[in-house]
C-alpha cells in the first residue's frame, strides 16, 4: 500500500498568529494540516499566506488514463466537482481562486471535528467528515491519484483527478481551491481567505482542522508558502481551550497574594520570634506568586495581541522551576527537624542546597527546551527538533532520579525526627510532625490516584476529560495539589508568640523529681556553670530549679544536628 503521510503545518502552535514557511510539493501521498480550538463566533484567516511557485512550470508528463493533454476543465464552473464550491459558508458559492487554462489546484479546507469523535483516543476519522476516502480494508487515500482511482475511491469522476478527495455528501466545512497556472512564475495570496466560524448547533465551538493539499503529482507544480494565518475565538486570540486556564492562573495569583500578605503580617507581628525556616516559607510563597503572575500575564497578552510575551513565558518557566526546587529543599529541612529539634543543619544544609541546585538545573533545561521545541518549530529543522526531543527525554530521566532521591530523603528524615521526638517525650512537637506526615502522605496518595486516572483515561475510547476543551485541567490539578500542601505547611509553621522558645526549648515531662534526657537542641554548653553565659543557664531556658540534692535536672550533652 502506498505510504500516506499527514504533515503538520510548520507553524508555531504557541500563538494564534501562526506562521507557515515551507514547501508544499506536488504529491498525492501527503497533505498538510493545522489544528486549533475556536470558541465561536470566530474565524480562521489565511489571507496573508503567500503561495509561490518553486519552478518555471511543467513541460509535460504522464497524464491520467483517458485524459487529453491540457485537458483541465477551465470553464469556470469550479474545476470539476461539487465540493469546489464554498460549502457551509452561508455566503454563497465561492469560485476558484486564480483559475486559468490548464491550471492545477491547491485545495484548502477547514473542517470541524465533532466532540463525539474529537474526545476519543483515536480522534476523528476525516473520511467520515468528507475529506479523503478509504475502501474499508486499510487503503486510505487523501488525493484522487491514479492509484486512488484504480481502487474506486474517487467518486467525482475525471474532473476530480489530481485534487483532494472531498465527498460533498459528508463534507460540511469550508473549501477554498486555489488555481495554479501550468507555467511561468506565479505568486499570490488567497483572496477569499477569511473563513468565518459561526455559532451553530452542529459546527460551533470546538476543534477545527485546516488542511492544505497540492495533490497533482503528475502535472502539478511545487510551491512554497510563507506568511501568517490567524485563529481567533470570540474572546480573543488565545486558543479557546486555554481560556479557562487564564482565569485559573488569575485566581491562583489572587490566592497567592492573599496568602503572602497573611504570612507577611504574621511575620511582622512576631518579628522577634522568627526562626529561619519561616523565612524560607515566605520566600516559597513569594516565588509561587511570581510564577502564576507571569503565567497569567503571558496568557492575557497572548489573548489580546495574538503573540506570546516571551519574557513572561520564559520567566514563568524559570520561576516555576525555582519554586519546585526551593519547595523540595524546604520540605527536607522541615523533615530534618530544622527549627523544631535543632537550630542548624550543619553539613546537611549544604547537601540539601546542592541537590536543589541539581534539580533546578536539569528541570530548567528540560522545560526551556520543551517550550523552545514547541514555540520555535517553524525555524527548527526536523533534525534539530529530534535532537532537542532526545535531550529532553534524557533530562526527564535525570530529573525523575533527583525527584526520587528527594522523596526518599524526605520520608527517611521524617521518620528519624519523629522517632527522636517520641523517645524524648516531646508530645507537642511530635503532634506537629504527625500532621506533617499526614499532609505529605495525602498529597502522595492524591498524586498516585490522579496519575493512575490520567493513564486509564488516556486508554479509554471516550475520555472522561475532554482534552480538546479542558486539557489544561490535567496540569492545573497538580498546581492545586502543590498549593494545598504549601498552605498546610504555612499554617503549621506560621509565626506566633513563643515560636522561638517552642522551637529551641525542650518540652518537660512530669516524671517525678528525677529527670534525665539527651537533647539535640543547641550546641554543647561549656563546662562553666556561670549563669551569665548566654543561652545555657537553667533560668534562661525556662527550667525550674530543684534543691541541690543531686536529684535535679541533669543535661547530659548537646549535639550539633
Amino acid at each position: 500500500m502506498k505510504s500516506l503521510l499527514v504533515l503538520a503545518l510548520a507553524a508555531g502552535v504557541g500563538a494564534e498568529f501562526r506562521r507557515f514557511d515551507g514547501p508544499i510539493n506536488a504529491a498525492s501521498n501527503y497533505i498538510h494540516y493545522s489544528e486549533g480550538y475556536v470558541v465561536t463566533p470566530g474565524f480562521v484567516d489565511i489571507s496573508n499566506l503567500v503561495f509561490e511557485t518553486a519552478d518555471d512550470g511543467a513541460s509535460g508528463g504522464k497524464l491520467f488514463p483517458g485524459k487529453k493533454s491540457g485537458g483541465w476543465d477551465d470553464d469556470g464552473e469550479g474545476g470539476g466537482f461539487e465540493g469546489d464550491d464554498m460549502v457551509g459558508d452561508d455566503g454563497g458559492n465561492r469560485h476558484l481562486d486564480g483559475e486559468v487554462s490548464g491550471s492545477t489546484y491547491v485545495d484548502i479546507v477547514l473542517i470541524h471535528e465533532p466532540p463525539s469523535c474529537a474526545n476519543t483516543r483515536l480522534g476523528c476519522d476525516w473520511t467520515e467528515l468528507g475529506v479523503g476516502a478509504n475502501d474499508g480494508v486499510g487503503n486510505l487515500r487523501w488525493c484522487c491519484s491514479d492509484d486512488a482511482a484504480s481502487l474506486g475511491l474517487c467518486s467525482g469522476g475525471p474532473k476530480q483527478e489530481g485534487r483532494l478527495i472531498v465527498d460533498s455528501d459528508k463534507f460540511s466545512g469550508q473549501h477554498v481551491p486555489l488555481g495554479v497556472p501550468p507555467s511561468g512564475h506565479w505568486k499570490r495570496s488567497v483572496k477569499s481567505g477569511m473563513l468565518e466560524l459561526k455559532d451553530k448547533a452542529d459546527a460551533g465551538t470546538g476543534k477545527y482542522t485546516l488542511v492544505i493539499a497540492n495533490c497533482n503529482d503528475i502535472m502539478g507544480r511545487n510551491l512554497t508558502v510563507s506568511g501568517e494565518y490567524i485563529w481567533k475565538s470570540a474572546h480573543g486570540y488565545l486558543p479557546g481551550n486555554l481560556f479557562g486556564e487564564m482565569y485559573f492562573f488569575l485566581a491562583l495569583t489572587i490566592f497567592y497574594a492573599v496568602l503572602l500578605v497573611w504570612y507577611g503580617l504574621k511575620m511582622s507581628m512576631y518579628r522577634d520570634e522568627l526562626i529561619p525556616i519561616q523565612k524560607w516559607m515566605a520566600a516559597t510563597i513569594g516565588i509561587g506568586l511570581l510564577e502564576v503572575f507571569f503565567k497569567c500575564g503571558d496568557l492575557w497578552v497572548w489573548n489580546v495581541d495574538g503573540d506570546r510575551f516571551w519574557f513572561s513565558l520564559y520567566m514563568g518557566v524559570i520561576v516555576g522551576v525555582c519554586k519546585r526546587a526551593i519547595s523540595r529543599c524546604l520540605i527536607v529541612m522541615l523533615c530534618l527537624g530544622w527549627g523544631v529539634t535543632c537550630d542548624t543543619l550543619g553539613d546537611k544544609m549544604n547537601k540539601v542546597i546542592l541537590l536543589g541546585i541539581a534539580y533546578a538545573g536539569t528541570s530548567a533545561a528540560r522545560d526551556v527546551m520543551t517550550v523552545l521545541a514547541i514555540t520555535e518549530n517553524e525555524v527548527l529543522s526536523v533534525e534539530t527538533e529530534t535532537e532537542i526531543i532526545d535531550i529532553v527525554t534524557l533530562l526527564t530521566f535525570v530529573t525523575a532520579f533527583i525527584d526520587v532521591t528527594f522523596y526518599l530523603w524526605i520520608f527517611n528524615a521524617l521518620n528519624g525526627t519523629m522517632q527522636y521526638l517520641e523517645e524524648m517525650n516531646q508530645s507537642r512537637k511530635l503532634k506537629r510532625y504527625l500532621r506533617l506526615r499526614l499532609i505529605l502522605l495525602l498529597s502522595v496518595l492524591f498524586a498516585i490516584v490522579w496519575t493512575v486516572f490520567g493513564v486509564v483515561d488516556s486508554y479509554n475510547d471516550q475520555r472522561m476529560i475532554n482534552e480538546e476543551e479542558n486539557g489544561w485541567v490535567l496540569s492545573a490539578v497538580w498546581e492545586v495539589n502543590y498549593l494545598a500542601v504549601l498552605v498546610c505547611l504555612a499554617c503549621l509553621w506560621a509565626p506566633e508568640a513563643g515560636a522561638k522558645e517552642y522551637a529551641y526549648v525542650m518540652e518537660l515531662a512530669t516524671v517525678g523529681n528525677d529527670l534525665e534526657f539527651d537533647t539535640t537542641l543547641v550546641d554543647s554548653p561549656s563546662d562553666s556553670d556561670d549563669e551569665g553565659e548566654e543561652g545555657y543557664s537553667s533560668a534562661k531556658q525556662g527550667f525550674s530549679d530543684h534543691p541541690d540534692d543531686g536529684e535535679g535536672l541533669e543535661v547530659d550533652r548537646g549535639v550539633n544536628a
